[in-house]
């Protein structure tokens, strides 16, 4: 007896494991069900946007070639047809497995439940048939579910100058495309800007430009922010914990139409903007704070950042239109604000001169870099290497400093005699027409 008492316990045991796996297997297929209906939902979302660009363009050109126009539309509409069903039918067969496998999870825990809370003297063999059949369910096997940016997004390409182009073209005129050549990849968190950038998803597909654009809020209207070759962009003037709307496209070589929009994604930044600070004589302000222009006030002095926002691990970026160079110029950080010098070459700081030379707490190291140049732009990047005593007495500090300009850059150790969790950025200039972007 007491033996099957045993044998009942640790079969309900089983049970009971056997029934959470259920209620987990159950939940994660669920999960992928939600999945798979908005997979299917940006498909026929897409595939409707796209029969309306089809059917809009193709009405405005229907006065002249009617005939032929309707021709090709109808072609083109069985090509999205065709698209979405094909896409559709791996998903609809993937939904039948997974609600089957909803269907078996509930039968299943409905067994269990029935078993685990039967008479006593039928729960020996309602425990084993269910124990059994809960081994014969694979309940960690779960289908894939393809990601939205996976699942075709069908879009059409249109040409508005059909009208000039000989009848012979018109039976080539218009495609329907069901995934954009580019996608947007990564967004790069920075004081008060976004780093977007993009790659190519279609190997033959050849890119000339890339258009990025932007929104605020998806009741406001796309607006464009970046047109050009390169693959990322720092997108500035993005105010932090405000979520962002963000698209690309591209344009083929030696085409003048741009290609459908990615999937649009949304970006955000948590650093608040660096901003240089108010009220110095010698320097003029813009609304933002970040640009600072060296006026014509003969006063001179060190304009500093309002507060300590450049952080180790972060890159600190400046780009000037440059003035008449004085050796005594500098752009760079430092440990703290300090009223009366007339230049960050001092102790504290570490910076670069216009000239190119680079000075560590006051003193010229020997290499130095490039003068800088209108439009260039000077990095500061930085990384604690050694840790010393942060007690009131001081301790060894030592940061791996890397400063850069054109294309050139120094590295070197810059020790403190105390922790410094954040810094402040500044610059002087002693001539007029300076005027530095931070960011």
């Amino acid at each position: 007896e007491a033996a099957g008492e045993a044998e009942v316990r640790l079969l309900l045991q089983e049970a009971r494991e056997s029934i959470e796996a259920a209620r987990s297997y159950r939940r994660e297929l669920q999960q992928r069900l939600r999945g798979l209906h908005q997979a299917r939902e940006q498909i026929k979302d897409s595939a409707t946007l796209t029969r309306d660009v089809l059917e809009q363009h193709f009405s405005d050109l229907k006065g002249t070639l009617k005939k032929l126009l309707d021709e090709r539309l109808m072609s083109l509409l069985q090509e999205v047809d065709v698209i979405e069903q094909e896409s559709i039918k791996p998903l609809d067969e993937c939904q039948k497995l997974i609600e089957h496998g909803v269907s078996t999870a509930d039968d299943l825990l409905r067994e269990g439940e029935s078993a685990v809370d039967g008479d006593v003297g039928e729960q020996n063999e309602k425990l084993c048939n269910f124990t059994k059949k809960a081994l014969q369910i694979q309940l960690d096997s779960l289908p894939e579910v393809p990601s939205l940016v996976d699942v075709p997004c069908l879009s059409a390409q249109l040409d508005d100058c059909l009208l000039t182009i000989l009848k012979n073209q018109i039976f080539r005129h218009g495609t329907v495309a069901s995934r954009p050549p580019v996608q947007l990849e990564e967004f790069v968190e920075k004081p008060g800007g976004i780093l977007v950038r993009w790659c190519k998803v279609d190997d033959d597909f050849i890119p000339q430009d890339y258009r990025l654009q932007y929104r605020k809020s998806t009741a406001s209207p796309f607006e464009d922010v970046y047109v050009g070759s390169e693959t990322e962009f720092m997108v500035l003037h993005i105010d932090p914990h405000v979520d962002y709307q963000f698209r690309v496209c591209a344009r083929g070589d030696g085409r003048q139409e741009w290609s459908p929009w990615s999937v649009p994604q949304m970006g955000h930044t948590t650093l608040v903007p660096h901003e240089w600070t108010t009220g110095l004589e010698g320097y003029s302000l813009s609304s933002r704070r970040n640009i600072a222009l060296r006026n014509d006030s003969q006063s001179c002095g060190v304009l500093y950042s309002k507060a300590p926002t450049y952080f180790c691990g972060q890159t600190l970026t400046f780009r000037q239109t440059v003035g008449q160079p004085d050796r005594r110029d500098s752009l760079g950080v430092c440990v703290e604000q300090r009223n009366g010098d007339d230049s960050l070459q001092r102790d504290k700081a570490v910076c670069i001169s216009t000239n190119g030379a680079v000075f560590v707490n006051g003193k010229e190291m020997t290499n130095q870099l490039p003068a800088v140049t209108s439009g260039s732009t000077v990095t500061f990047d930085m990384e604690v290497v050694q840790l010393g005593s942060c007690s009131n007495e001081g301790g060894n500090f030592k940061l791996r400093v890397t400063i850069s300009s054109n294309n050139r850059e120094v590295v070197f150790d810059w020790v403190l005699d105390q922790c410094c969790g954040s810094l402040y950025f500044g610059c002087s200039f002693s001539y007029p027409g300076w005027k530095v972007l931070v960011f």
